[in-house]
């Protein structure tokens, strides 16, 4: 390959990377933004200033504020459902498989707090339209199927997989939706410092095991 092509190789692959770095500027901003007032609420002119691009720029790569929406929620959710999937059902017991998948909800969520609040917006703004479409629901598939076998080897009582699966997650997530409510039963702590983080991680797993326990 001669020099000049070998330029332009380099040149392109710069681009790109320049590209794929401004991309995800703009998810990072405006996931914060979705996280602070839903898509209806949410301004892609606020999206841009913060990201430092023009609006121009943002409808460029994605076209419009429902596309870039949907764009944020599937960066977020694809990374939980291959971290949940990768659990190794079968070489770990039931119980087993349900802590840790359990541990993995509370980590993810006190690392990225924009999450809860943006699904909790997308269920009353959006009725759980974009929620069905980047395939949110199957990420309940591998907790489901945790329960189903924990019942079929009687490690765990009869239940409502669908339910309990949906109650489970509810019991780790609330705590980061409405951190802002309930911070006022704790005056002067801090909902995300380590100790509280540790807490509500140590309960949520206690009533957990102790309401599927067979």
């Amino acid at each position: 390959m001669s020099g000049p092509a070998k330029g332009a190789v380099s040149k392109s692959r710069q681009q790109s990377r320049d590209a794929d770095a401004t991309k995800a500027r703009i998810l990072d901003a405006a996931e914060e933004e979705f996280a602070r007032n839903g898509l209806l609420g949410a301004r892609t002119e606020d999206i841009a200033a913060k990201t430092g691009v023009t609006k121009a720029m943002i409808y460029y790569y994605y076209h419009s504020k429902e596309n870039l929406y949907q764009a944020v929620l599937e960066r977020a959710l694809v990374s939980r459902i291959r971290q949940a999937q990768e659990i190794n059902i079968d070489s770990l017991g039931a119980l087993e498989a349900l802590k840790t998948l359990v541990i993995q909800i509370v980590d993810n969520s006190s690392k990225n707090t924009n999450l809860p609040k943006i699904m909790l917006y997308e269920a009353i703004q959006n009725k759980g339209k974009y929620y069905k479409e980047v395939g949110a629901v199957s990420w309940y598939g591998v907790l489901i199927k945790i329960l189903e076998r924990g019942m079929a080897t009687k490690v765990f009582r009869k239940l409502d997989p669908t339910h309990t699966a949906v109650n489970i997650v509810g019991l780790c997530v609330f705590y980061f939706c409405a951190r802002e409510n309930i911070k006022h039963l704790w005056p002067g702590q801090n909902l995300l410092g380590e100790e509280m983080l540790e807490q509500h991680k140590q309960d949520a797993l206690d009533f957990i095991v102790a309401g599927v326990r067979a």
